[in-house]
């Protein structure tokens, strides 16, 4: 089913069976359902034969040539996917569900007059539909076409699907597929695939953090102060306290206090939150990596990001990466660029951190950039490069030396007051992931955060509020680190070429 088109049949949302006018399909298994129990029949069994996986027949009698039968019996369930009843003989593809080592095996079984009987074979004929999970007994052969299949003796319905599975002949609808995943999963092995591909990224990601002997901690989800990025906080009230809360937007101060209190190497995968736009690139709900390396700055945490990127492309199978814009090699050179030479380099022009409010709006307006006319130096100086340099940054670039305001919880550059100790990791033009040498000076650390509260107060509701336990937790002494956060679906997008609703298995859709 690779690249079929597909179509869905939505549900009527928010309206109970009993008002609904049943699609004939449904009315038809339904009936079939309560004919089953009118029989004594048990439509959803809590169990039956299985021996074997699908897969393990395969496996197992790989050998067997053309015609060839076996008086081996076993009994085999799947979904049934194929279904073809003639006269004498019915045939069924089975499928089973999806694995880490496959999208999902495929076994044809077949019932012949002679091997089940008239009855049993009249009631599969009557009763099993296509989605229906059935269990069949029978002997392990090899069709007269050369297809592996089970003979079966004896079948016995697992589960009555009540709604028809997906047609294989109109256009496939991506709000659909999206919205009924489960669906999708069923009828096509890309689906299948991305799981798959997700989970292996995620496993490669543990298994090299793990190797270079990093903790796994989990954080909390429910905050009472939001912080560790700017962003907009979705808003929640804790009734057993009567206390507003916020949904976490990073990981970052908790695993911090985690690194003040002895965990030198620390990280976690965590959903975090924001109440922002929806696009292709973004969801209000998302995965990140964030890590914390005691004794590290933002060079030896970059090296640990390209490792952890390296291993993951090494286990989905190569380093290439085939993309519109390109071939991105992830063995070849990842450059550095610093955020204000690269700027004046794509402009033609000589940009500073002295360079005048004026002349960046001006340009801004030469290269048809929309900006905010509240914006400072630094924010025009962030978005310019991001528009207009960042998009053609195809093979891996650490884009460094930001100004101060990009990341308030970065330290002070060690040679320029005027930049601060962070990168962004641009791949065939997205940001990957973020890294920086950590501020570990309560002082200064309170004096930026007490600005982004103060901004809060004055209506920017992605600053981030002054944290107090934060600001004591670093007064105990943090040692001297690096951090680095990744989004788990940008690097899944990455590999795969795909929005973020097909990375995302159940993403977070508008309302019907």
């Amino acid at each position: 089913m690779v690249g079929a088109r597909v179509h869905y049949p939505c549900p009527v949302p928010n309206q109970p069976p009993a008002v609904v006018d049943v699609p004939e399909q449904i009315r038809v298994r339904r009936e079939k359902r309560a004919g089953l129990l009118a029989a004594g029949r048990e439509p959803y069994p809590v169990s039956v034969p299985r021996t074997h996986a699908l897969r393990a027949v395969r496996e197992q009698w790989a050998h067997l040539e053309t015609g060839e039968e076996t008086s081996d019996v076993v009994s085999v369930a799947g979904r049934v996917v194929f279904i073809r009843n003639t006269g004498k003989l019915c045939f069924a593809t089975l499928q089973e569900g999806l694995s880490q080592s496959d999208s999902g095996t495929r076994l044809q079984v077949m019932l012949s007059l002679a091997e089940v009987g008239a009855e049993s074979l009249a009631d599969w004929k009557a009763e099993v539909d296509l989605g229906d999970f059935v269990s069949v007994t029978g002997r392990v052969i090899s069709s007269r076409r050369g297809e592996l299949s089970v003979l079966a003796s004896d079948w016995v319905l697992a589960s009555k699907a009540l709604r028809p599975l997906p047609t294989l002949h109109n256009e496939l609808s991506d709000e659909t597929r999206v919205r009924q995943r489960y669906a999708d999963l069923v009828v096509r092995e890309a689906a299948r695939d991305m799981v798959r591909t997700r989970a292996a990224i995620t496993r490669s990601i543990r298994e090299t953090l793990h190797r270079d002997d990093y903790v796994e901690i989990e954080t909390p989800v429910l905050q009472l102060v939001h912080g560790g990025a700017q962003a907009r906080p979705f808003h929640t009230h804790l009734n057993a306290f009567d206390t507003d809360m916020t949904l976490r937007i990073a990981l970052e101060l908790f695993l911090k206090r985690a690194v003040v209190g002895g965990v030198e190497r620390v990280y976690e995968l965590g959903r975090i939150f924001r109440n922002e736009g929806i696009d292709s690139t973004h969801s209000p709900e998302f995965t990140m990596l964030e890590v914390y390396q005691a004794w590290g700055d933002q060079r030896t945490i970059a090296a640990l990001i390209q490792q952890i990127i390296t291993d993951a492309a090494d286990a989905l199978g190569s380093r290439q990466i085939s993309t519109p814009a390109g071939v991105i090699d992830l063995d070849g050179e990842w450059a550095w660029l610093p955020v204000y030479p690269g700027l004046s380099a794509r402009v033609e022009e000589e940009i500073t951190p002295r360079t005048s409010i004026e002349t960046l709006r001006a340009l801004a307006k030469r290269h048809e950039v929309e900006v905010d006319p509240a914006w400072g130096a630094e924010k025009l100086v962030m978005e310019l490069f991001g528009e207009l340099v960042e998009p053609d940054l195809i093979q891996p670039t650490f884009v460094y030396d930001y100004p101060p305001s990009a990341q308030p919880l970065a330290r002070p550059h060690r040679s320029d007051p005027d930049l601060i100790e962070a990168w962004d990791l641009i791949i065939g033009g997205e940001e990957i992931g973020t890294g920086f040498s950590e501020l570990i000076d309560p002082v200064i650390q309170r004096d930026r955060l007490t600005a982004q509260s103060l901004a809060a107060a004055a209506g920017d509701e992605e600053a981030m509020q002054l944290d107090e336990d934060f600001l004591a937790a670093l007064e105990f002494g943090a040692p001297p680190m690096g951090g680095l956060g990744m989004g788990i679906d940008r690097l899944v997008m990455l590999f795969t070429n795909a929005g973020i609703r097909e990375t995302i298995l159940f993403p977070l859709l508008k309302p019907l």
